[in-house]
């Protein structure tokens, strides 16, 4: 018999010399969050210069003209030649699809171009081309990208890359080292968070508590980051959750330890003293033995420059069961929080501080060989918010302060108590540390104490169920805020009833909650307070799903008051949701 041959394979075609190029995502996590329809979904803006923050953030572009080009579809088509996309998953083999939307008039323009691709997380890269995209002529910026698997709860790990056309020239792209946590250098950079120790006595009793093995409470309240945006997978990953799995491990005795986790994003303390009571004490069920309060990077919108923020501190510490109070001051990717600005309300109160930007900020700028432990890259998700790694960071900072605290447990007093309290002049201003959520749900009990007729519902009758949803607690099931509202609904009035809703109420202080939305079918409605117009209240400022607090009045002393809301002129057609008031006698 003849012998065969064996053949070896052919060699394979030279390859074809990719184009320059710069990340916009770098080994992100990603978490497919269950969905209406059954699928699992990562959302990831891109809009109002986040893709930007994106570029600078993780693909070192710092040339002004490149960075502009992004701020729209036209400048993006002229510059990004192809995309490529890798998603690596626990099985290879399960199937994602990779969403690039733009955005057109709105968010939610169905005419706008959406450049998908379907295929298998299995690490390989594919590349789209943009000469292949049928584009559409109401696109106006890059909007968002999603990553949608066929199920919820999966867990990947996605690069992206924007491929350049002729003409643009790509920086070298940062390859990132792993982060020691056992180092020195990560021990010091956890070390200078430590603020302000402050007064330990509260946080001992919580110590003491958990090391009799009793069970311990743990609260958290503050705006998207407390909330867990930028972990992945949210609920386990979010810096609320790290530190009360590691301070069970630590100091817990035996004792079970309760999260209260209160984090909703895009919030400030304004809309957070007002929803502490539902929120975190669950009217009235839980009584937290720690309240984290971080609003440092949601405060710059706050119109009373932290005097929410120090209402909100007070009637924490007011509490009759003296729960420990921490003031956490989270930071930006530019370096900057508003410590500076709330810092004065801890020391005024004794209470203690961490401050994250204090720990990473100075280490940024170094190369790893003369002292950097994390990369920006590597602890921001994006510009506004921390990458796993950056919420376990923060975990650590806290625990750092339960470990001083540990370590040099001296004060023999209990802290301050109410009656302290009341002696002590606010730092800012202390105005709301009384408000009260005011809703469908709390108006019959908090009738009589502010003499509330509800004069009028008119047209707002119906209930919004559209609502911002928020991840609470350990939970991946998000839940909504501000479900017992009064919403306008077109076509839901009643023949021959006024349009307008009317309240009278007794107070020194209101805020109006309304809802904001990026859908075009709401509008304004104009407030007015005793027959005065105060505002023209727009839903479609913001341009997301989300809570709005605004502050209505602000007097010394209380007062009758009547309330009316109503559509403004052109604007009956257009939906309007009162999430409720905040109300001071």
């Amino acid at each position: 018999m003849d012998a065969v041959a064996v053949r070896g394979p052919k060699a394979p075609k030279d390859p074809i010399k990719k184009k320059p190029f710069f990340f916009i995502m770098q080994g992100k996590e990603i978490y497919g969050t269950p969905q209406p329809d059954g699928r699992g979904i990562q959302f990831i803006y891109e809009s109002d210069g986040r893709l930007i923050d994106a570029a600078r953030l993780s693909g070192n572009i710092t040339d002004d003209y490149m960075l502009s080009l992004l701020k729209t579809t036209e400048g993006f088509r002229k510059m990004v030649h192809s995309i490529g996309v890798s998603v690596s998953g626990r099985v290879k083999e399960e199937k994602v699809r990779f969403v690039f939307q733009m955005y057109g008039a709105t968010q939610s323009d169905p005419t706008s171009t959406q450049i998908t691709l379907d295929f298998e997380m299995d690490g390989m890269e594919r590349v789209i081309n943009m000469s292949d995209v049928d584009w559409k002529e109401s696109d106006r910026e890059p909007g968002q990208i999603r990553f949608e698997f066929p199920t919820p709860g999966i867990q990947a790990s996605v690069d992206v890359r924007f491929y350049l056309n002729n003409g643009f020239v790509a920086p070298i792209q940062p390859m990132e080292s792993m982060v020691d946590f056992g180092s020195k250098g990560y021990s010091e950079m956890i070390s200078r968070s430590l603020m302000q120790l402050g007064n330990t006595a509260r946080l001992e009793k919580v110590l003491q508590k958990a090391g009799k093995g009793e069970d311990v409470t743990l609260g958290f309240i503050g705006g998207s980051i407390t909330q867990g945006a930028g972990a992945i997978p949210i609920h386990e990953k979010c810096y609320p959750r790290a530190f009360a799995k590691e301070f069970e491990r630590k100091y817990a005795n035996g004792g079970k330890v309760t999260l209260l986790k209160a984090g909703v994003g895009g919030t400030p303390s304004e809309l957070g003293m007002v929803r502490f009571e539902r929120d975190v004490l669950r009217s009235g069920v839980r009584k937290p033995d720690m309240i984290v309060i971080e609003f440092a990077v949601n405060d710059e919108g706050d119109e009373t420059k932290g005097v929410c923020y120090e209402s909100l501190v007070r009637k924490a510490l007011a509490l009759p069961w003296k729960p420990a109070v921490v003031l956490l001051f989270a930071v930006f990717s530019f370096d900057w929080n508003l410590q500076d600005r709330l810092g004065p309300v801890g020391v005024r109160y004794d209470i203690p501080m961490v401050s994250i930007l204090d720990a990473v900020s100075p280490q940024f700028n170094l190369l790893p060989e003369d002292g950097r432990v994390i990369s920006k890259n590597q602890f921001f998700y994006d510009v506004y918010h921390p990458s796993n790694l950056g919420h376990q960071i923060m975990s650590d900072c806290l625990i750092h302060l339960m470990d001083e605290v540990n370590g040099n447990a001296t004060s023999l007093d209990t802290g301050i108590d109410e009656t302290e309290l009341s002696r002590i002049q606010p730092v800012i201003g202390a105005d709301f540390e009384n408000v009260e959520l005011i809703d469908r749900h709390e108006l019959p009990r908090l009738k009589k104490k502010y003499h509330v007729s509800l004069l009028e519902e008119g047209s707002f009758n119906d209930t919004d169920k559209e609502l911002q949803m928020v991840e609470m607690d350990d939970k991946i099931e998000p839940v909504p805020e501000f479900p017992y509202n009064w919403a306008h609904i077109p076509g839901s009035e009643v023949a021959g009833e006024k349009t307008s809703f009317k309240m009278k109420i007794t107070c020194s202080k209101l805020l109006l909650l309304f809802k904001d939305s990026g859908s075009q079918i709401y509008g304004t409605a104009e407030v007015f307070v005793d027959d005065k117009k105060v505002m023209d209240a727009d839903p479609l400022k913001v341009g997301w799903t989300h809570c709005n607090a605004v502050i209505l009045f602000n007097d010394k002393k209380a007062a009758s008051h009547i309330v009316e809301i109503k559509m403004a002129e052109g604007m009956e057609d257009k939906r309007f949701t009162i999430l409720g008031f905040g109300a001071v006698v």
